[in-house]
């Protein structure tokens, strides 16, 4: 069931989109240790796709990086078809 709840594609262009944003700021992976108190291990995990990590986590990323959080979340991305709610099966 957590696959469902994992969509490590998205994950990757979150970690992709912070790298990139990193990059272009001159930030390395220790300036975000030190403005965010994560470990480097903790850094290295998220910015590199291996972890979910939560909007607690991405809104310090953003902070440390002097962006607005909507920024690491600027890339394509193509929303899954779902089935119908509850209300339009029941034709209401």
């Amino acid at each position: 069931m957590t696959e469902k709840y994992r969509n490590q594609d998205f994950i990757d262009k979150v970690a992709k989109r912070i790298e990139e944003i990193r990059t272009q700021k001159g930030i390395v992976q220790e300036d975000i240790v030190d403005r965010t108190g994560f470990t480097l291990k903790q850094v290295w995990i998220m910015l590199n796709g291996k972890s979910n990590f939560t909007i607690s986590n991405l809104e310090a990323i953003a902070n440390a990086l002097e962006v607005h959080p909507k920024e690491l979340l600027d890339f394509n991305h193509a929303s899954k078809v779902q089935a119908p709610t509850r209300k339009e099966r029941k034709g209401k």
